[in-house]
């Protein structure tokens, strides 16, 4: 044992009386200090290869004039050119219109029904509940509201039917009704996303402070509106955050439903590179609005979510 010991100091001692010579290997320290990196290492390449490299293989191409030929540089010309381009900020405006509309409709409901429910004893089953829009996919969504309002026209049917209305409601030709339905269809499947992450965050604060305040007689509205809304407003904003960039994305609905109209007045940013990329094959163009558009995306989530969370440290 003596000598084991002597020739391999890294080595167990041995049992009095066993045979057999038990050798272990130490980790050098280099090696544990990059094995939690090792093993994370297939994940981040994975993710690195599916979002990165698209993202730089878009920046290159929009400084490029690519059809199905050759690439043909162009220098900064496609973003003078989108620049100038009135509907490219038709479809910007189009985007903020109808988003910042879904997103506040979205906001407001999911509030409200976290207030109520969250306290409630049947929060689980209203949360299975409220799941169920979205676990149709989107281009699901799309078809029945666009049978429902347009193909079947269903719900004029329904308001002919009670007396409100005595002709079918023409929503193709309508800009403000083909942005509603739009809106319709987003707010119905994405108000529970909102809806379980403001529950779960309500239930995550002290109740100590609320029975606090109810034994100083404030109210529950009182008590929802002066602190645990203000608490909320990091999760909030992360929340809008999310919906919002996802809200940015908005494509199943417009192509299914309105494909842009009528004239062109529903047709968001994605539409419009989605457009400009197969249907006009201009892809140096189209990447180049895709570049435009997401470093707008960054910049505002940069600033809310900077805003939020200095006013909620504050």
């Amino acid at each position: 044992m003596v000598d084991s010991l002597l020739k391999d100091p890294g080595a167990a001692p041995v049992a009095p009386g066993s045979t057999k010579k038990k050798i272990v290997r130490r980790r050098s320290k280099r090696l544990k200090r990059l094995f939690p990196y090792l093993l994370v290492a297939p994940a981040v390449i994975y993710l690195l290869m599916i979002t990165l490299y698209p993202g730089i293989y878009a920046i290159v191409q929009s400084f490029y004039f690519v059809k199905f030929g050759p690439w043909r540089p162009v220098g900064l010309e496609n973003y003078i050119d989108l620049f100038n381009d009135r509907e490219f900020w038709a479809a910007l405006w189009n985007t903020l219109v109808i988003g910042s509309i879904s997103l506040c409709l979205q906001c407001v409901l999911a509030l409200l029904l976290a207030f109520y429910a969250y306290r409630d004893p049947w929060v689980q089953g209203w949360r299975i509940v409220f799941l169920v829009p979205m676990l149709f996919m989107p281009s699901a969504v799309a078809f029945i509201f666009k049978l429902a309002f347009l193909d079947g026209r269903v719900f004029s049917d329904l308001l002919i039917r009670i007396g409100l209305i005595d002709s079918n409601l023409a929503i193709p030709s309508s800009i403000w009704m083909s942005r509603g339905l739009l809106i319709l269809a987003d707010t119905w499947q994405w108000t529970p996303f909102l809806f379980i992450i403001f529950v779960a965050a309500l239930q995550g604060q002290d109740e100590e402070v609320e029975e606090a305040a109810r034994l100083d007689g404030a109210s529950w509205p009182a008590i929802f509106w002066n602190i645990s809304l203000p608490l909320m407003r990091p999760v909030i904003a992360v929340a809008l955050i999310l919906r919002g960039i996802d809200i940015t994305t908005m494509f199943a609905n417009v192509f299914i439903i309105t494909k842009g109209g009528p004239g062109g007045a529903t047709e968001t940013i994605s539409y419009f590179i989605y457009r400009i990329g197969f249907k006009t094959f201009n892809f140096g163009y189209a990447s180049a609005a895709s570049v435009v558009m997401l470093i707008l995306t960054i910049i505002i989530a940069q600033l809310v979510v900077r805003r939020a969370f200095v006013s909620g440290r504050s």
